[in-house]
């Protein structure tokens, strides 16, 4: 009979914040696959837990995870755990999921800490829709076409970012997103935790030398981008319109369909203003 893989979420900073369950969860597993283990270790070591060890980070996840699955599949209990919160969440965990649902063997979520739901929750913007898109890239590039892929997004976005980053990151969202609320949470949990909060415009301007990871939370557009093109097409004449949907490969019967639906009219008042023309 096969084991089960655990997911088993730790602390952000505070340690009191693990749960009753991942510690019995914990204690009861065969062995633990972390991120770190030497972090994790530390972690073992204060609630005096002693369970073997074995590594599951990024670089190694392809080769460990078939690994994994043959010692779930001898019956062994595993759980994973990343440095800090909730495995799978811009940490390692995705790809053993991925091989041990492909195998049929059980998964059991281990709820409790994560970063982006506290920075979230604390942060006075909009948690009625959110996106949450973990890290940027590094490559200002791919970066800028991404933040150009959401320009739009009227859902909260959120974000997690490194403190050598976040100075460029936020020139790239101002210069794309316009100045926009924002709030920068740092060392959740912890003894300094922090929310700056303020325009994107007003925290490059006051921000210090600050460390620790950070959790963005940015206000999302007020206008979509279909109330965006709305309005642009509100000072278009029809022709310019339907040369403009024209010039998108749609055919005749398609753009006078679309303009009717964009200004609210009679479909035959379209077609009789083009035939007339």
């Amino acid at each position: 009979m096969s084991g089960k893989l655990y997911l088993v979420a730790t602390p952000i900073g505070n340690l009191e914040d693990i749960t009753l369950r991942a510690l019995r969860i914990l204690k009861e597993v065969d062995m633990i696959a972390a991120e770190d283990t030497r972090h994790t270790l530390k972690l073992l070591n204060y609630f005096e837990i002693s369970k073997p060890l074995i590594s599951y980070y990024k670089q190694n996840e392809s080769t460990r995870s078939v690994e994994l699955v043959e010692k779930l599949q001898a019956g062994k209990n595993i759980a994973i755990v990343s440095d800090a919160g909730t495995p799978g969440i811009s940490d390692p965990g995705e790809q053993i999921v991925k091989s041990v649902i492909e195998n049929g063997i059980e998964i059991v979520p281990i709820p409790g800490a994560c970063a982006f739901v506290n920075a979230l929750i604390s942060s006075g913007i909009s948690t009625k829709e959110f996106c949450f898109l973990g890290f940027l890239s590094a490559m200002k590039k791919e970066r800028k076409e991404k933040l150009q892929e959401l320009k739009y997004e009227t859902k909260t976005l959120i974000f997690y970012e490194a403190p050598h980053k976040l100075n460029n990151t936020l020139k790239d969202m101002l210069e794309i997103l316009g100045d926009r609320e924002i709030v920068l949470a740092r060392e959740l949990t912890k003894i300094h935790e922090e929310f700056i909060r303020g325009k994107i415009s007003e925290i490059l301007e006051n921000k210090e030398e600050i460390r620790g990871e950070f959790v963005l939370i940015l206000e999302g557009s007020c206008e979509s981008k279909r109330e965006m093109e709305l309005k642009k097409f509100n000072c278009m004449t029809l022709e310019e319109q339907y040369e403009f949907y024209k010039n998108h490969g749609l055919s005749k019967k398609e753009i006078i369909k679309q303009i009717t639906k964009d200004r609210g009219v009679n479909k035959n008042e379209i077609y009789q203003y083009f035939l007339d023309k």
